[in-house]
């Protein structure tokens, strides 16, 4: 398949939107009732913002000629299911939610960058890639901001 190694990335970059959703519904589900109504919301635009990409990243997977995957990571599942024991401890409490939901953007970031640094993945695939990584980047910060500011 000429396109392999393209739709290989964009598979992969699927399953990272999917984790960012699956994650940030967690962090959604794990704030406490009637507080961090701003966290709520934010993260409602974030599972929107990868809604938005996944949905790009399919259509071409199919213009490539190949199937676009459903699933989320094996380090996303873990990363998950580390959410859900840390909230058994935790509370699910502002910072805590808000360090795990860096950690999520930290990998989004890194597996963004394998992506854009893998010589097979053709220019105008890593045009799409640069435009989402580099928006979803705007996402960490924001989220960082927030952690520092619920850590003081």
């Amino acid at each position: 398949m000429e396109h392999k190694a393209c739709i290989d990335a964009l598979n992969d970059l699927i399953q990272i939107n999917n984790d960012r959703i699956v994650g940030y519904q967690k962090g959604i589900d794990e704030l406490k009732d009637g507080q961090d109504a701003d966290l709520k919301s934010l993260f409602g635009s974030m599972i929107s913002e990868s809604t938005s990409y996944k949905k790009d990243l399919e259509d071409l997977v199919v213009e490539y000629g190949g199937s676009p995957t459903d699933g989320t990571t094996v380090s996303g599942k873990l990363y998950r299911a580390w959410m859900d024991v840390k909230a058994v401890f935790t509370g699910g409490d502002r910072e805590t939610v808000l360090n795990n939901c860096e950690a999520g953007e930290d990998a989004a970031q890194k597996a963004y960058q394998m992506a854009l640094d893998d010589e097979a993945v053709m220019p105008r695939t890593k045009e799409l890639i640069r435009q989402q990584k580099s928006a979803l980047k705007a996402s960490h910060d924001q989220i960082r901001s927030l952690r520092d500011a619920a850590v003081h």
